[in-house]
């Protein structure tokens, strides 16, 4: 049996990448962001971010994936 052919689930192009603010911490490791278009968004840590305990406070800067099928939820991938 060859590989499959076709498109890889979990390629990164899939995935838009944004800048933004956390606003505010909620429960089960979940912020409030603050995009710098001005939409607000909830966005969960990733799980490379839980492994390393990098901590995230209201005022920091992050990257963030989203889907482009649902934009009001995103996945924090990086402090800066």
């Amino acid at each position: 049996m060859g590989k499959k052919q076709g498109k890889d689930l979990n390629s990164s192009k899939d995935f838009i990448e944004l800048e933004g603010e956390v606003l505010e911490l909620l429960p089960s490791a979940t912020f409030k962001i603050l995009l710098a278009s001005g939409h607000e968004i909830l966005a969960h840590l990733s799980g490379k971010m839980r492994m390393n305990k990098i901590r995230l406070l209201p005022g920091d800067r992050v990257k963030i994936e989203m889907s482009p099928y649902d934009l009001t939820k995103g996945r924090i991938t990086y402090r800066l």
